[in-house]
């Protein structure tokens, strides 16, 4: 019904405008990637890496729920490449999910570009080159989802947001660990473990004492589960993958390879420095690494022991991981 003294053609023009409302799609982001061979130095030796964009690890990827992700990939390796979006659900588009047998690899020299929608997730994820073990040289990066502002989420929003890629790490060429399980054997003992892409002391993180911050752990590694603590601190479950967890208090986490949680961390303790922690699980010989929590207020560097984790103990993690709700 046409409001009085309106024309016809201004009753028109208002029912097309709220057609074209009710239409709209979802926002799109656009993203061009480069994957090239790169030197890199996690562990302070020169190796050939994969580099997004001339990044180790690759650029995050922001995103606020119901996105339309349209992300070019152009492929200068010398041989084929292929990216998988791990977590991400894919809604009648199973073909862009990145696994060989269900997307063609993009040729040396040409690229694909793949066309996500992150429909109805809010949370953490991360992607990864599924092909050829090139996942041991790199081309990982971290995802995040957040909310609509009309949305509400169980927690206040957080001062700030992190992204730690966690994994462990080899020396070796990533074609020579190929060759290895092609060969029938098992992957050796890791050199090390990083986060985002840094070795002992290598990453650090900047927070405002008294706020509570937002930490997006990955376990992007290849073989070995790790465990992850903040020193004098406690982390507040919210998030794994996408769904929201009764918030439970955790002192450390475990994390496996593939998954992705999230915790908020208040920083409540005196101005100082601050390890954060990340070392292997089930393994004879105990492998850590550590970034530091740096406070900006604070005058006094990181010292003393690093906080010990858990080591071989598979009841305390399979606890813990009922404990997640």
């Amino acid at each position: 019904m046409v409001r009085k003294g309106w024309s016809f053609w201004q009753g028109y023009v208002v029912l097309l405008a709220l057609a074209v409302v009710v239409k709209a799609e979802s926002p799109y982001r656009f993203f061009d990637w480069n994957v090239t061979y790169g030197d890199i130095f996690p562990l302070g030796v020169r190796q050939q890496g994969i580099l997004i964009n001339g990044q180790f690890p690759g650029p995050d990827i922001y995103s606020v729920t119901n996105d339309n992700l349209i992300i070019n990939v152009q492929n200068n390796l010398d041989e084929p490449f292929l990216l998988s979006w791990n977590g991400l659900q894919q809604r009648r588009n199973s073909y862009e999910d990145g696994v060989y047998g269900t997307t063609c690899p993009i040729p040396p020299g040409k690229n694909f570009t793949y066309i996500l929608q992150v429909k109805d997730q809010i949370g953490s994820f991360f992607y990864f080159p599924s092909l050829a073990f090139h996942k041991a040289a790199g081309g990982f990066g971290g995802i995040r989802v957040l909310s609509r502002p009309r949305i509400p989420v169980p927690f206040p929003d957080p001062a700030g947001d992190f992204t730690l890629l966690i994994g462990d790490w080899f020396k070796n060429d990533h074609r020579q660990l190929k060759a290895m399980l092609d060969g029938g054997h098992k992957l050796p003992f890791p050199d090390g473990i990083l986060i985002n892409g840094h070795g002992l002391n290598g990453a650090s993180f900047t927070v405002e004492q008294g706020k509570t911050y937002r930490f997006r752990i990955s376990n992007v590694g290849l073989q070995n589960s790790l465990n992850f603590r903040i020193q004098g601190h406690k982390m507040k479950l919210v998030e794994v993958e996408g769904t929201h967890t009764v918030q439970t208090i955790y002192e450390s986490l475990d994390v496996h390879v593939g998954q992705s949680y999230s915790v908020l961390v208040t920083m409540d303790q005196a101005a100082q420095d601050f390890y954060i922690v990340a070392s292997t699980r089930f393994t004879d010989n105990i492998l850590s690494t550590t970034a530091t929590l740096h406070y900006s207020n604070s005058n006094k560097a990181v010292s003393g022991p690093i906080p010990a984790g858990p080591t071989d103990q598979i009841d305390w993690s399979l606890n813990q991981a009922r404990s997640i709700r």
